[in-house]
């Protein structure tokens, strides 16, 4: 329990506190007036202002926040964000995701260096009467799409593998120098909480670790994760992933006890998912995240005009309810599953 405390703590902490120093460096560059710097919500355990900004440390290490004069209100005072030239501000808003995902990437460099060897995605063999190896795959075949989906890492391939349906899958493999399409290599396959799994009956090579070779695994394993958020939200808009299998704060929590338990490594992953999961999201074009406002902010420097600051202020309280009965369903969600 206590491991676990630790860890979320950890976890949501640093995640949340990068994010928000994004934003606060932006904006203190940009010469914005930042009022309040505050790590967790909820009342204040400690606080101290130094120059025109007060740090803070809030009760509930579930969140943060910059707070800037004019960011949520009218405001003509110097340093206000609205007066701000629209590109300071783009900066500003865009500067969280991009710690998050500056972050992820560091981590994974983590995670690489710590591994004995990095992935490929060749194949070196084959398990026995292995049904791929049957139905057209080879070794020596390097996997470069899955489906039609470019394939960049191993990790893209386990994940094309785990939306394939029916156990079969169309593979484009370089063999010889040249592109070759199997369509239909067919996979065994078993239940699992009522899903069929796929059997992954073959194992890839591993190359020795290089300075380049980990700083290009560990970029194309953030680009890799941020993608399959967009690819996660995208299932579950069109209905292939079950809505119900959507996870709000109390399920992290359960992964994050899981994966500490794993030890440091499965940890180190688990943070990297989440905070490039926290950036890719936070800058999708939804009311109350920093794309909403990116995209007030981009329509503003297309037409030269800014939009009414009252009609921003209510778009963005109407997607914040959203956003909280969304995070009240995901918690409804995490509940169920533990309870059962």
């Amino acid at each position: 329990m206590l491991l676990t405390v630790v860890a979320s703590v950890f976890v949501f902490g640093l995640v949340i506190f990068i994010h928000e120093l994004g934003h606060f460096l932006t904006a203190k560059f940009s010469g914005i007036k930042v009022n309040e710097f505050a790590l967790g919500m909820g009342p204040t355990v400690f606080s101290r202002k130094r120059g025109e900004t007060v740090y803070a440390l809030r009760l509930l290490p579930v969140g943060g926040f910059v707070s800037m004069e004019g960011e949520d209100e009218e405001s003509d005072q110097p340093g206000s964000f609205t007066r701000a030239p629209v590109g300071n501000r783009i900066l500003v808003t865009v500067a969280g995701a991009a710690m998050n995902l500056l972050l992820g990437f560091v981590v994974l460099v983590c995670v690489v260096c710590s591994q004995e060897l990095v992935s490929t995605r060749t194949v070196l063999q084959f398990y026995e009467g292995a049904s791929t190896q049957q139905t057209g795959l080879r070794e020596g075949d390097t996997i470069i799409a899955v489906n039609g989906r470019r394939c960049f890492i191993a990790n893209d391939i386990v994940y094309e593998f785990a939306r394939t349906q029916q156990g079969k899958a169309d593979l484009t493999v370089l063999r010889d120098g040249q592109k070759v399409q199997l369509n239909g290599v067919t996979f065994d396959t078993y239940e699992q909480d009522g899903i069929s799994q796929m059997v992954i009956d073959f194992v890839i090579l591993g190359e020795k670790k290089t300075v380049l070779g980990v700083l290009r695994e560990a970029g194309n394993w953030t680009l890799s994760l941020g993608r399959m958020v967009i690819l996660s939200l995208t299932d579950l808009i069109t209905g292939r992933i079950a809505v119900n299998n959507l996870s709000g704060p109390v399920g992290i929590v359960s992964a994050i006890s899981e994966a500490s338990s794993a030890g440091l490594s499965s940890l180190l992953m688990l943070l990297a998912l989440i905070t490039i999961n926290l950036g890719v999201f936070n800058l999708l074009p939804i009311p109350a995240l920093d794309g909403g406002r990116l995209l007030f902010l981009v329509i503003e420097a297309i037409r030269r005009k800014p939009i009414s600051q009252k009609y921003e202020i209510a778009v963005n309280a109407a997607g914040f309810v959203l956003l909280i009965g969304l995070m009240i369903f995901a918690t409804f969600n995490d509940i169920t599953k533990l309870i059962s």
